[in-house]
């Protein structure tokens, strides 16, 4: 192992790991509904960083109606006649609820900006007016808090590469973002910007090195539980009561004429 390299986490021990932070996860889930707060987590990063991945498991054993994850599509052309922030603000959390952004209004510093999707007009708006929209957001009283997941350019290839030979990524692939590979040095400068205009000291970013996939999932959910200041609920826990006893001439199976087969 090269000098000053970590060995990848085993995944025995990142399992162990991160049920751990999903008990925490589920703590802070029930002092959410408890005392009606609302809290949105921005994630973005390089394509193939780990978004998707470390979101699926921040959702794992929590309930959908609390953790909301928003990957909004391509704006349609009515969403375009908007206000740009418009579509993303239908999404925002009411009391107990937390809202996680699979990409976000961020888009228009990044794809937008690279691939010409918008106007200089229109991006340099947007960098001048998002560090004010964000200050009203948490004014508003909503708990804030900006993710960006960040990869290396080899591990990047090597992560699309390996989308390629599995069939099970290949939903993972499209054209944009394999463009991403080739404009690696134009998306490193769009992201340069965009972190350097729109972190403010109430809303700052947080960076993710991820090319360690086990460790990057776990530093982000460890780092987002301590941004929360949540407390442990007392949670009334159900009895599970005895079953009435069957009543007479009710069979006890249901009916089989359309049986799943058991081919496992």
């Amino acid at each position: 192992m090269t000098a000053g390299i970590r060995e990848r986490m085993k995944r025995k021990d990142f399992e162990s790991e991160l049920r751990k932070l999903q008990v925490e996860l589920v703590r802070l889930q029930t002092w959410v509904k408890a005392t009606g707060a609302r809290i949105i987590v921005i994630f973005e990063g390089r394509d193939t960083a780990g978004k998707g991945g470390v979101i699926s498991r921040i959702t794992q054993r929590v309930s959908p109606r609390v953790f909301r994850h928003i990957a909004l599509p391509a704006p349609t052309e009515r969403e375009k006649s908007q206000l740009y922030i418009q579509r993303y603000v239908a999404h925002f959390p009411a009391a107990g609820e937390i809202v996680l952004f699979d990409r976000s209004w961020y888009n228009r510093a990044g794809v937008e900006r690279v691939m010409g999707f918008c106007t200089d007009d229109e991006y340099e708006r947007f960098m001048r007016l998002v560090p004010s929209f964000e200050q009203e957001i948490v004014d508003n009283g909503i708990i804030l808090l900006k993710y960006f997941l960040d990869v290396s350019q080899d591990e990047q290839r090597r992560r699309f590469a390996d989308r390629i030979d599995d069939p099970m990524k290949h939903w993972k692939l499209s054209p944009m973002d394999t463009e991403s590979v080739r404009r690696w040095w134009d998306y490193t400068l769009a992201y340069q910007a965009m972190l350097r205009a729109t972190a403010t000291p109430a809303n700052p970013w947080f960076i993710v090195p991820s090319d360690d996939k086990r460790r990057a999932r776990l530093n982000l959910i460890s780092h987002l539980l301590g941004q929360i200041p949540y407390k442990k609920v007392k949670v009334e826990l159900p009895k599970v009561p005895k079953a009435e006893p069957r009543p007479k001439g009710i069979e006890d199976r249901l009916p089989t004429s359309h049986i799943v087969p058991a081919r496992y």
